[in-house]
């Protein structure tokens, strides 16, 4: 096995753009090759100044050809599928670069999540073109044209080769960016390991969460608000590596932070643990990635030096390699115990015990646990901390879902699998917050051919959608549509899950909820995703009485800015600023207080 994980040395963006230079350039590079060639047969002296004129215009003037020929292709390809064009998004701009810098800048800043790229939905319509520096994307939130590209034409619509390239320095090749015999093959691997619920994970569950508790009551007790997004990601990273790999970082056993305002901040040196820096580098590859899929083709003239993701690698890459090496070492140990009957568990087998069984190639054990440890520790970390948020938000909820809690199972008993599937408002809540905040609130595929999807106007003609471009979706705009959802759907009230309002829009059209994606691609570990956020919920709320938002304790920089208020939804009354990189998160962290439940005796 090799010392450490193979990375190019090349920056990511030099390859691309030297490739696409070259492309731009080839006009330019004929025209004077046609000079020479004219002058040397006819005898004809063509001045160097009107060869370099006509060399310099042929550059622009080919560009604007290529992009009119492909405008006038799609229609006519359009055309003869009886297909329309979606209405095209122009922004104020030469090459949408307004579009862009509003995009950008609403990543970069305390935009809202779908602000910027996202704007033109209202104007334009639930599937339309926009054009970035001339490289189109469908932009859609339009159920029906998501459940055919997720579902219904699957087989049509790949991550695609610029979505790989893009995230392939910190995802390589796992599941969540490979494409037809590759995907299928890593779907393999994992599927059978999430096909059954294992008691093991509840007992995983309990001791993490008891730590975690623990280190809550520790930081109330002595007057200080804590950063619940930061204790939650600690307790689902641990929760996460021991799952996939059989050992804790025990990213809970080290400091928490304190608030920026609080004294005790300046006075206390926190030592940064090697799970720190491994949550810290994971957190720093992710928004690397985000950084690029908002910038669209862009990103490559931004990393045409240095990869932005590399450094945090190195420090992932660090941790992730040892435990790979002993996982591969094991296994060959464990081969030869199968004949003498002395084989694992397979109740107490890890998922990366699971893999080593399937292949013993470090490159593709290290992409596909890393992939997984994305989906099964941000997404998990994501849903919990916005659902104390919205318990915060809303007290009465917090009143319902602890009586809940404490009339299924009791102020201190471990919840088992029937308790959790039989509290319904607990489900109520989790999906509300789903809902409002899903944790990947866009996405992308592309069309590996000319191909169709319904058109938003069912009167109107299918809308066409040629090979090679990308159709990104938001669920997290789709979730908030008034036509899917009724009048109130900008609001928290998970309620909906449960009167007459699940059988009139959920029931009636499933594809309006799509948390944990659809189709093939459809999230593996969702029901894992949902015991994990149940049982630490419970947890949580036979151990506090009252929960409350510090809001002194948010970051200035971290806070929404005044223009928010009044606006419709949730929107109008947040107290804090939701952004994305892979997945959704609170900017600068959910600072809470809350008050220990009173035990008899």
């Amino acid at each position: 096995m090799p010392s450490s994980i193979p990375r190019s040395k090349v920056p990511p963006g030099l390859p691309s753009v030297l490739k696409a230079t070259g492309n731009n350039l080839l006009p330019a590079v004929l025209v004077v090759a046609g000079a020479r060639v004219l002058s040397n047969t006819s005898g004809t002296d063509i001045g160097t100044g009107w060869v370099a004129l006509a060399a310099m215009l042929s550059i622009p003037l080919v560009y604007v050809w290529r992009i009119v020929y492909r405008d006038w292709s799609f229609k006519r390809r359009a055309a003869a599928m009886g297909a329309v064009m979606a209405p095209n998004r122009v922004g104020k701009r030469i090459g949408n670069l307004d579009i862009l810098k509003k995009g950008v800048d609403a990543f970069n800043g305390n935009g809202w999540p779908g602000e910027g790229f996202w704007d033109g939905l209202d104007e334009y319509g639930p599937l339309h073109i926009v054009a970035l520096l001339w490289d189109p994307v469908y932009l859609t939130h339009d159920a029906n044209v998501v459940k055919t590209v997720l579902a219904s034409d699957f087989p049509t619509f790949d991550k695609g080769e610029a979505f790989r390239e893009t995230v392939h320095s910190v995802l390589g090749v796992g599941v969540f960016n490979a494409d037809g015999e590759m995907w299928k093959f890593h779907r393999t691997m994992t599927r059978p390991y999430f096909t059954r619920d294992r008691i093991t994970h509840f007992e995983m569950f309990d001791r993490h969460a008891d730590l975690a508790l623990k280190k809550m009551k520790e930081r109330f007790r002595s007057g200080h608000a804590l950063d619940f997004q930061d204790l939650i990601s600690r307790f689902t990273l641990d929760s996460a590596t021991e799952f996939l790999f059989g050992q804790c970082v025990h990213s809970l056993k080290t400091d928490l932070p304190y608030a920026y305002n609080d004294p005790v901040a300046a006075r206390v040196v926190r030592t940064r643990s090697s799970a720190d820096r491994f949550a810290e580098a994971f957190l720093n590859a992710q928004n690397a990635l985000a950084m690029r899929l908002r910038k669209g083709w862009v990103w490559h003239f931004s990393e045409l030096t240095k990869d932005a993701s590399a450094e945090a690698m190195e420090e992932v890459d660090a941790y992730l390699q040892p435990i790979l090496e002993e996982a591969i070492r094991k296994n060959k140990s464990q081969i030869g115990n199968v004949a003498s009957g002395k084989e694992k568990d397979a109740e107490n087998e890890t998922l990366l015990d699971h893999l080593t069984k399937l292949t013993d190639d470090p490159v593709v054990l290290h992409d596909e646990t890393l992939n997984i440890l994305i989906a099964g520790r941000d997404t998990t970390a994501a849903t919990l901390t916005f659902v104390v948020y919205l318990l915060c938000m809303y007290p009465e909820v917090f009143k319902r879902l602890r009586a809940e809690v404490l009339q299924h199972i009791g102020p201190t008993q471990m919840p088992s699998f029937d308790d959790i599937r039989s509290m319904k408002y607990l489900r109520a809540v989790i999906n509300e917050t789903l809902r409002l905040y899903p944790v990947v609130p866009f996405n992308v595929r592309v069309a590996n051919k000319d191909t169709t999807v319904p058109n938003p106007d069912p009167t109107k003609p299918r809308v066409f959608v040629p090979a090679n471009i990308g159709v990104a979706y938001s669920v997290f705009m789709m979730h908030r549509r008034k036509d899917y959802w009724g009048p109130d759907a900008a609001y928290f009230d998970p309620d909906r899950w449960i009167d007459e309002r699940l059988n009139k829009y959920f029931t009636a059209n499933p594809f309006i909820f799509l948390p944990f994606n659809a189709g093939p691609r459809i999230c593996l570990g969702q029901q894992f995703a949902y015991n994990e956020m149940s049982f630490f919920l419970i947890r949580l709320l036979q151990n506090f009485s009252h929960m409350e938002l510090d809001l002194s304790a948010q970051p200035p920089e971290a806070r929404p800015p005044p223009e928010w208020a009044g606006a419709e939804g949730q929107k109008g009354v947040e107290k804090i600023v939701p952004k994305a990189h892979l997945t959704l998160y609170v900017h600068g962290g959910l600072w809470v207080k809350m008050t220990e439940a009173e035990r008899d005796g």
